[in-house]
Protein backbone atom coordinates (compact mmCIF):
# COMPACT_ATOMS: atom_id res chain seq x y z
CA UNK A 1 0.00 0.00 0.00
CA UNK A 2 1.03 3.60 -1.40
CA UNK A 3 1.30 5.78 1.70
CA UNK A 4 -0.44 9.19 1.47
CA UNK A 5 2.26 12.31 0.91
CA UNK A 6 1.84 15.73 2.24
CA UNK A 7 3.09 17.73 -0.35
CA UNK A 8 3.13 20.93 1.53
CA UNK A 9 6.65 20.52 3.31
CA UNK A 10 9.48 22.62 2.38
CA UNK A 11 11.29 22.59 -0.68
CA UNK A 12 9.87 22.90 -4.43
CA UNK A 13 7.70 20.29 -5.30
CA UNK A 14 10.12 18.65 -7.45
CA UNK A 15 12.37 17.64 -4.56
CA UNK A 16 9.52 16.65 -2.60
CA UNK A 17 8.51 14.44 -5.36
CA UNK A 18 12.03 13.21 -5.76
CA UNK A 19 12.26 12.55 -1.99
CA UNK A 20 8.62 10.63 -1.43
CA UNK A 21 9.68 8.47 -5.05
CA UNK A 22 12.88 7.52 -3.65
CA UNK A 23 11.94 6.98 -0.51
CA UNK A 24 9.09 4.38 -2.08
CA UNK A 25 11.79 2.82 -4.23
CA UNK A 26 14.24 1.94 -1.18
CA UNK A 27 11.34 1.33 1.21
CA UNK A 28 10.49 -1.62 -1.24
CA UNK A 29 6.63 -0.27 -1.91
CA UNK A 30 8.39 0.20 -5.43
CA UNK A 31 10.14 -2.79 -6.26
CA UNK A 32 12.92 -3.64 -9.10
CA UNK A 33 10.87 -2.89 -12.81
CA UNK A 34 7.92 -1.33 -10.97
CA UNK A 35 7.15 1.27 -13.74
CA UNK A 36 6.71 4.92 -13.02
CA UNK A 37 3.55 6.83 -14.78
CA UNK A 38 4.24 10.40 -14.19
CA UNK A 39 0.31 11.75 -14.71
CA UNK A 40 -0.27 9.01 -12.10
CA UNK A 41 2.98 10.01 -9.85
CA UNK A 42 1.44 13.41 -10.09
CA UNK A 43 -2.19 13.08 -8.83
CA UNK A 44 -0.85 11.13 -6.04
CA UNK A 45 1.39 14.10 -5.10
CA UNK A 46 -1.18 16.71 -5.82
CA UNK A 47 1.43 18.28 -8.13
CA UNK A 48 1.81 18.71 -12.17
CA UNK A 49 3.76 15.95 -13.99
CA UNK A 50 6.83 18.38 -14.94
CA UNK A 51 8.08 18.01 -11.02
CA UNK A 52 7.66 14.34 -11.35
CA UNK A 53 9.24 14.31 -14.31
CA UNK A 54 12.17 16.85 -12.79
CA UNK A 55 11.95 14.29 -9.85
CA UNK A 56 12.51 11.05 -11.89
CA UNK A 57 15.04 12.18 -13.90
CA UNK A 58 17.48 13.07 -11.16
CA UNK A 59 16.59 9.29 -9.84
CA UNK A 60 17.94 7.69 -13.13
CA UNK A 61 20.93 9.90 -12.96
CA UNK A 62 21.74 8.40 -8.96
CA UNK A 63 20.91 4.59 -10.74
CA UNK A 64 17.23 4.39 -9.28
CA UNK A 65 15.47 4.29 -12.17
CA UNK A 66 16.29 3.32 -16.35
CA UNK A 67 14.12 4.57 -19.19
CA UNK A 68 13.19 1.98 -21.48
CA UNK A 69 11.73 2.51 -25.16
CA UNK A 70 8.29 1.83 -25.18
CA UNK A 71 7.52 1.43 -21.67
CA UNK A 72 9.45 4.79 -19.86
CA UNK A 73 10.40 4.93 -16.88
CA UNK A 74 11.12 2.14 -14.35
CA UNK A 75 12.77 1.13 -11.08
CA UNK A 76 16.01 -0.03 -11.97
CA UNK A 77 17.23 -4.06 -11.41
CA UNK A 78 20.41 -5.32 -9.84
CA UNK A 79 23.10 -5.18 -12.95
CA UNK A 80 23.80 -8.71 -11.99
CA UNK A 81 27.30 -9.51 -13.72
CA UNK A 82 28.54 -6.15 -12.33
CA UNK A 83 27.09 -7.01 -8.85
CA UNK A 84 29.18 -10.42 -8.56
CA UNK A 85 32.37 -8.77 -9.92
CA UNK A 86 32.41 -6.04 -7.90
CA UNK A 87 31.96 -8.33 -4.70
CA UNK A 88 34.25 -10.94 -6.04
CA UNK A 89 37.15 -7.79 -5.70
CA UNK A 90 35.54 -6.44 -2.44
CA UNK A 91 35.97 -9.55 -1.14
CA UNK A 92 39.83 -9.52 -1.62
CA UNK A 93 40.35 -5.90 -0.88
CA UNK A 94 37.85 -5.73 1.96
CA UNK A 95 40.06 -8.77 3.43
CA UNK A 96 43.18 -7.40 3.18
CA UNK A 97 41.87 -4.02 4.73
CA UNK A 98 40.06 -5.25 7.26
CA UNK A 99 43.60 -7.59 8.17
CA UNK A 100 45.64 -4.38 7.94
CA UNK A 101 43.79 -2.65 9.91
CA UNK A 102 43.26 -4.69 12.85
CA UNK A 103 46.41 -4.34 14.89
CA UNK A 104 46.06 -0.51 14.86
CA UNK A 105 42.07 -0.73 15.96
CA UNK A 106 41.79 0.37 19.13
CA UNK A 107 39.49 -0.51 21.75
CA UNK A 108 37.25 2.39 21.11
CA UNK A 109 36.82 1.14 17.07
CA UNK A 110 35.74 -2.44 17.98
CA UNK A 111 33.49 -1.33 20.40
CA UNK A 112 32.45 0.68 17.73
CA UNK A 113 31.90 -2.28 15.69
CA UNK A 114 30.06 -4.16 18.34
CA UNK A 115 27.48 -1.40 18.75
CA UNK A 116 27.04 -1.26 15.11
CA UNK A 117 26.46 -5.15 14.61
CA UNK A 118 24.45 -4.89 17.89
CA UNK A 119 21.44 -2.54 16.35
CA UNK A 120 21.70 -4.36 13.19
CA UNK A 121 20.64 -7.99 15.72
CA UNK A 122 18.46 -5.54 16.87
CA UNK A 123 17.08 -4.73 13.23
CA UNK A 124 16.04 -8.24 12.26
CA UNK A 125 12.65 -8.08 14.05
CA UNK A 126 11.30 -5.69 11.96
CA UNK A 127 13.45 -5.93 9.03
CA UNK A 128 14.12 -2.86 7.20
CA UNK A 129 16.73 -3.76 4.23
CA UNK A 130 17.96 -0.47 3.84
CA UNK A 131 18.56 0.32 6.88
CA UNK A 132 20.19 -3.02 7.32
CA UNK A 133 22.62 -2.10 4.42
CA UNK A 134 23.48 1.50 6.17
CA UNK A 135 24.09 -0.49 9.20
CA UNK A 136 26.47 -3.25 7.63
CA UNK A 137 28.36 -0.42 5.41
CA UNK A 138 29.04 1.70 8.67
CA UNK A 139 30.55 -1.78 10.31
CA UNK A 140 32.90 -2.44 7.72
CA UNK A 141 33.64 1.16 7.28
CA UNK A 142 35.27 1.23 11.09
CA UNK A 143 37.16 -2.29 10.49
CA UNK A 144 38.81 -0.53 7.44
CA UNK A 145 39.05 3.00 8.32
CA UNK A 146 42.77 2.46 10.04
CA UNK A 147 44.49 0.69 7.21
CA UNK A 148 47.67 2.06 7.11
CA UNK A 149 47.63 1.64 2.79
CA UNK A 150 45.65 4.91 1.97
CA UNK A 151 45.39 3.83 -1.78
CA UNK A 152 44.06 0.43 -0.64
CA UNK A 153 41.63 1.96 1.67
CA UNK A 154 40.75 4.14 -1.56
CA UNK A 155 40.41 1.00 -3.39
CA UNK A 156 38.03 -0.44 -1.30
CA UNK A 157 36.17 2.64 -1.10
CA UNK A 158 35.70 3.10 -4.63
CA UNK A 159 34.54 -0.21 -4.50
CA UNK A 160 31.89 0.79 -2.36
CA UNK A 161 30.75 3.34 -4.20
CA UNK A 162 30.72 1.24 -7.10
CA UNK A 163 27.99 -0.77 -5.36
CA UNK A 164 25.93 1.59 -4.10
CA UNK A 165 25.35 2.31 -7.73
CA UNK A 166 24.48 -1.11 -8.75
CA UNK A 167 22.67 -2.02 -5.91
CA UNK A 168 20.24 -0.56 -3.74
CA UNK A 169 20.27 -3.54 -0.66
CA UNK A 170 21.10 -7.06 -1.66
CA UNK A 171 19.67 -7.65 1.71
CA UNK A 172 16.44 -7.36 0.58
CA UNK A 173 16.82 -9.91 -2.19
CA UNK A 174 18.10 -12.53 0.41
CA UNK A 175 16.72 -11.06 3.75
CA UNK A 176 17.56 -14.30 5.49
CA UNK A 177 21.01 -13.74 5.09
CA UNK A 178 21.06 -10.81 7.37
CA UNK A 179 20.75 -12.96 10.32
CA UNK A 180 24.05 -15.10 9.46
CA UNK A 181 25.91 -11.82 8.10
CA UNK A 182 25.61 -10.40 11.98
CA UNK A 183 26.88 -13.58 13.97
CA UNK A 184 29.67 -14.05 11.20
CA UNK A 185 30.89 -9.85 12.59
CA UNK A 186 30.54 -10.85 15.77
CA UNK A 187 32.93 -13.41 14.99
CA UNK A 188 35.27 -11.20 12.89
CA UNK A 189 35.35 -8.59 15.67
CA UNK A 190 36.21 -11.57 18.04
CA UNK A 191 39.18 -12.52 16.42
CA UNK A 192 40.82 -9.32 15.89
CA UNK A 193 40.03 -8.91 19.94
CA UNK A 194 42.18 -11.96 20.09
CA UNK A 195 44.64 -11.18 17.85
CA UNK A 196 44.60 -13.55 15.65
CA UNK A 197 46.29 -13.63 13.01
CA UNK A 198 46.51 -11.55 9.60
CA UNK A 199 45.83 -14.01 7.75
CA UNK A 200 43.05 -15.56 9.45
CA UNK A 201 41.44 -12.31 9.64
CA UNK A 202 41.64 -12.01 6.33
CA UNK A 203 40.26 -15.15 5.27
CA UNK A 204 37.32 -14.50 7.56
CA UNK A 205 36.57 -11.16 6.26
CA UNK A 206 36.62 -12.45 2.55
CA UNK A 207 34.89 -15.17 3.08
CA UNK A 208 32.04 -12.88 5.08
CA UNK A 209 31.93 -11.07 1.60
CA UNK A 210 31.70 -13.85 -0.64
CA UNK A 211 29.06 -15.82 1.54
CA UNK A 212 26.58 -12.49 0.75
CA UNK A 213 28.03 -13.36 -2.99
CA UNK A 214 26.70 -16.72 -3.06
CA UNK A 215 23.66 -16.02 -1.24
CA UNK A 216 22.66 -13.67 -4.03
CA UNK A 217 23.77 -15.95 -6.75
CA UNK A 218 21.55 -18.54 -5.29
CA UNK A 219 18.76 -16.39 -4.87
CA UNK A 220 18.87 -15.17 -8.79
CA UNK A 221 18.86 -18.41 -9.85
CA UNK A 222 16.34 -19.98 -7.66
CA UNK A 223 14.37 -16.69 -9.41
CA UNK A 224 15.05 -17.89 -12.81
CA UNK A 225 13.89 -21.07 -12.62
CA UNK A 226 10.39 -19.93 -10.95
CA UNK A 227 10.28 -17.47 -13.98
CA UNK A 228 11.32 -19.84 -16.98
CA UNK A 229 14.67 -17.97 -16.62
CA UNK A 230 13.67 -14.42 -16.80
CA UNK A 231 14.40 -13.21 -13.12
CA UNK A 232 16.01 -10.18 -13.28
CA UNK A 233 17.32 -9.31 -9.06
CA UNK A 234 16.64 -5.87 -7.66
CA UNK A 235 16.62 -4.00 -4.70
CA UNK A 236 16.45 -0.42 -2.78
CA UNK A 237 24.69 -4.17 1.11
CA UNK A 238 27.06 -7.02 1.52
Amino acid sequence: MVEPVDMRRGGSKADNAYETIKARIEGGQYGPGHRLVFDQLARELSVSPVPVREAVRRLEAEGYVTFQRNVGATVATVDSDQYVFTMQVLGLLEGAATAMAAPVLSPADLERARELNNQMRESLAQFDPVGFTRLNREFHEVLCRRCPNPQLRSLVEREWSRLDVIRRTTFGIVPGRATRSVLEHEHLVRLIEAGASAGEIERVAREHKLATLRAFQDATAAGAAESGGAFSAGGTAS
